[in-house]
């Protein structure tokens, strides 16, 4: 495996291609405003999939219903993994364990302590033995947290930041703490990790790494990535397919080839002639 990555890290007794998640007629209101209005998708194991549409679309509402931070008024939500789990009103502690892991827009670290921490923190949901346990090193916690930090290190490895490793989070650049915070979802060994913006704020450099780490999770371990992001070209580089919100609502779902050429993603997301689109946003 990759970089002699040692661990497994996609928790998913799935075949690649079979469903994954269900998104099924799901609606979401705050007061008088609908967020989302019967939106429904499916995931597959081990695909990348991207969700984009114009800022106040649903995007981040729609994974904040995934991972249990928001729950839907109307609809269900199933992750199959073996068997068919209904997480439509689950707490997020409970989605993370099933094999949900996520990033979010703003940089949810401990900033004060250290990389190396900061992913240990991730192992946590996935640890048998109590925390008295554990936080003395008895027994059996002894032997899961040494089994836990090596699947850390290979982490390390994975995202190459072992030369931070000891580092404060805080003191990173910004780019960098972007990738701990994935680095700290893969340590809950996920099966479907969603990615809300990973790359925005980055340079070039950092977006061109990044989207590398996310095809190595993807093509190399199998996990599947559910991902907003703003930058087009990433989008239609690395995806295998599309679904556009505008207004709360599903208009297109496709590969990136069927959405650049879509006219009512277009008009929809970018106001622009079909002519330009290609040519100007996806390089």
């Amino acid at each position: 495996m990759l970089r002699g990555f040692t661990h497994t890290l996609n928790s998913s007794q799935l075949k690649p291609g079979e469903r994954q998640l269900e998104i099924r007629d799901m609606q979401l209101r705050f007061g008088g405003v609908t967020a989302l209005f019967n939106v429904s998708l499916e995931v597959k194991q081990s695909e990348i999939l991207a969700i984009i549409g114009p800022n106040g679309a649903g995007k981040t509402s729609l994974l904040n219903c995934i991972s249990g931070l928001y729950q839907p008024q109307d609809g269900k939500i199933i992750y199959h993994n073996g068997r068919a789990h209904d997480i439509t009103h689950a707490r997020p502690h409970e989605i993370a364990h099933l094999g949900i892991a996520r990033s979010f827009q703003n940089i949810e670290l401990f900033k004060h302590m250290s990389v190396l921490d900061n992913l240990l923190s991730g192992c946590h949901i996935h640890m048998k033995t109590n925390l008295f346990a554990s936080m003395f090193y008895w027994g059996p916690a002894q032997a899961e947290q040494i089994e836990q930090r090596r699947f850390v290190e290979d982490v390390i490895d994975l995202l190459e930041i072992e030369a931070i490793r000891g580092h404060t989070v805080g003191s990173l650049s910004y780019g960098l703490q972007k990738r701990v915070e994935m680095g700290r979802a893969l340590a809950m060994k996920p099966s479907i990790l969603l990615l809300d913006e990973p790359m925005a704020g980055m340079n070039a450099e950092e977006k061109e790494d990044m989207a590398r780490f996310v095809l190595d999770i993807n093509e190399e371990h199998g996990v599947t990535i559910v991902l907003i992001e703003h930058d087009m070209g990433v989008i239609m580089d690395i995806s295998d397919r599309i679904v556009v919100l505008n207004f709360g609502q599903k208009i297109a779902e496709g590969t990136p080839d069927e959405v650049r050429r879509n006219p009512i993603v277009i008009q929809a997301y970018l106001g622009e002639d079909q002519s330009t689109f290609p040519m100007k946003h996806l390089g």
